[in-house]
Order: C-alpha cells, then sequence, then structure tokens
C-alpha cells in the first residue's frame, strides 16, 4: 500500500521518549547530553531511504490485543485472547514481510512464526548458562541486530536494557515487536554504534558483544570501549569468530572471509584471552566453542538471500569458499 503523506508515518525519534527518563542518573547522565543529538542526526538528518517505507509497514500493523508475551522461550513472543481472523493475519504476515530480511531471531507474532536466517536461540543457550545472573542488571548489548538477545535479557530478568546497532532496519523490526510486547517496557535499541557510546561510562552491569569484534578494524580499541561502558566488577560477554591455533597466532584475511568484506582479524582463543587480558579485563576464560553449521544459519522464508552454505566450499564445508577455515565461533566470559 502506497504512502502519500509521509507526515502521516511514525516519528522515529518517538521511539526513545520513555528511554530518557530511566537515564537521567548519574551513571547514564553523559550519554543522556549528546544522545538526542546523536538520533536527530542518524534518523533525521541523514535518513536511510528506505526508513520511510519501513516506518509505513510498522505503521499498518494490525492493532491486537495481547494476551501473553513470552521472552523467556526460544521463539521471543507474543499471543492473543484468541485465534487471529483471516484478514488481520494476512495483513500480519504482509506487513512483517515487507520487513524483511529477518536475520536474527526467532520471533512469533501472534502465532506467525518468523524463521530467520540465525537461529539465535542456539546462542543464547550457549551463553546463557555461563553467565552472571541478569537480575536486576543494567545490560548494554552491542551489536544487538533486531535485538532478539535483548528480549531474552529482560526475560532473565534485567533491570533495563539498551541495545546499539546503527541499522534502521533491525530498529523498525524491533520495535515491531515492542509494539505488541509492551511499548513502556525497559528495552531499547539505538541505531548507533558502539563508538556513539561515550567513553569511561562505566555504568553498565553487563556488557554484551556478540559477533562484533571481528568487524572492527582496531579490535583492541573494542575490547577498551567495552571495558569503559562497564562499572567496576561489571561482566563482559564476548562472542567472536576464532581460528585454531596457538597463543600468537591470528587470521587477517587477505580480503573476504565466508563472502564478507569487513572481516578483520580472527585470533586463536588463546591470542583471545590475551588481547583481554592487556585491555585491563581479569579472570577472562573460554566458555563455549562451537562450528557454525548450516542448521544454525541458512537461507529462509523470512530471508531469502545467501546463506552461509554459498560462503562454504561445496566441495570441502571445512573451508570457506576463500579457502580459510570454516566458521567457529567462542564465549569468553571476563570481569571489568
Amino acid at each position: 500500500m502506497p504512502v502519500s503523506d509521509n507526515r502521516s508515518l511514525p516519528n522515529p525519534l518517538d521511539f526513545f521518549g520513555d528511554l530518557y527518563p530511566l537515564m537521567d542518573n548519574r551513571s547514564l547522565q553523559r550519554w543522556l547530553d549528546v544522545l538526542p543529538q546523536q538520533l536527530q542526526h542518524v534518523l533525521v538528518d541523514n535518513p536511510h531511504g528506505d526508513l520511510d517505507r519501513w516506518l509505513a509497514a510498522l505503521k499498518r500493523l494490525p492493532d491486537i490485543p495481547v494476551k501473553t508475551v513470552n521472552l523467556d522461550v526460544s521463539a521471543v513472543g507474543v499471543e492473543s485472547h484468541e485465534c487471529l481472523p483471516d484478514e488481520v493475519r494476512h495483513d500480519l504476515h504482509r506487513e512483517l514481510k515487507a520487513l524483511s530480511p529477518w536475520r536474527k531471531g526467532p520471533f512469533d507474532f501472534f502465532g506467525e512464526h518468523i524463521d530467520t536466517e540465525w537461529r539465535s536461540d542456539w546462542k543464547w543457550e550457549r551463553v546463557a548458562p555461563h553467565l552472571s545472573s541478569l537480575n536486576g542488571r543494567l545490560v548494554l548489548d552491542v551489536g544487538c541486530g533486531s535485538g532478539y538477545h535483548c528480549w531474552r535479557m529482560l526475560g532473565a530478568g534485567a533491570r533495563q536494557v539498551i541495545g546499539v546497532d546503527p541499522s534502521r532496519l533491525f530498529l523498525v523490526q524491533f520495535e515491531a515487536f515492542k509494539r505488541y510486547a509492551g511499548k513502556t517496557l525497559p528495552v531499547h535499541l539505538l541505531p548507533l554504534k558502539m563508538e556513539d557510546v561515550p567513553e569511561s561510562l562505566k555504568a553498565f552491569d553487563t556488557v554484551f558483544s556478540m559477533g562484533v569484534l571481528y568487524h572492527r578494524r582496531s579490535p583492541i580499541d573494542h575490547l577498551l570501549e567495552l571495558k569503559g561502558a562497564l562499572r567496576a566488577g561489571g561482566e563482559l560477554v564476548l562472542e567472536t569468530l576464532v581460528v585454531d591455533g596457538a597463543l600468537g597466532q591470528v587470521l587477517m584475511p587477505e580480503d573476504r572471509y565466508a563472502m564478507m568484506r569487513n572481516v578483520w582479524f580472527l585470533p586463536s582463543p588463546d591470542t583471545l584471552l590475551l588481547w583481554l587480558r592487556r585491555a585491563g579485563f581479569r579472570n577472562a576464560r573460554v566458555v563455549d566453542m562451537a562450528a557454525t553449521t548450516t542448521e544454525e544459519q541458512r537461507q529462509t522464508e523470512w530471508m531469502t538471500f545467501n546463506s552461509l552454505a554459498d560462503f562454504l566450499d561445496p566441495d570441502n564445508p571445512g573451508k570457506t569458499v576463500e579457502g580459510y577455515p570454516a566458521p567457529l565461533r567462542t564465549v569468553v566470559i571476563a570481569d571489568a
């Protein structure tokens, strides 16, 4: 359905109105001082070309009374009091499809199952057993995608969750779920990068960085940024690509890795632990190691572009198409 009057679209700056009072405290005040200007710059002064189209789909989502919000389950979801009429279900499906591709999930909107490219619930199942309790914690999720793990963190008892990811599509996908789950829930996705978080906030009890480190040209700087966001004694949860190897070994791709251009450094696990120690973290330990499979990352109805199967050597799935070792991911926990 075309939208003829952009003034009727949701104002994305309104997504954050209830966040500002939550940030009006000593630990987050420096960020609150600059955040409205940051959001104005990203969403109004330099909007994505498709933002109006995505906001139009968000506006057209049907109004559906919510009976139950399920956050501590594999498919984060909302349920209605009764079965949806066919017309409402059709409209719901159409507008959610307009927000494709859906990469991180899965989600369940009133029985409309969004089978995302990534089974992010598998990652959460690997990470969650090793976390300090999130009950009552202020949490930052860096590179949060569409916010799937933010919802799981809230479901695990976090007091407040702030996710940062520069994708405007991820923001609108997040807001689509929040529309039904509850607009006043203490969870927000900011369309920003970690570099936009003020240095040395020392505010968060737990900071997650999952799937980000290998995209950074300076991984040590990223680790220092993460440490600066944590309060003394806070916990870092780092998940990243690694390679088998000894202390000091690092893979730097010549050009692409698994068809991704923006992959810079894949350290061995021992090298990663050394980086963390050099960045000032304590008690850094590997708690999980898992090869990424084509069952965990794949094409679906909701993400129809190339996925992991296209990025691996068809004759040797233990290698990428470039000849590098296939994706191997580790989870490291460390104390600030």
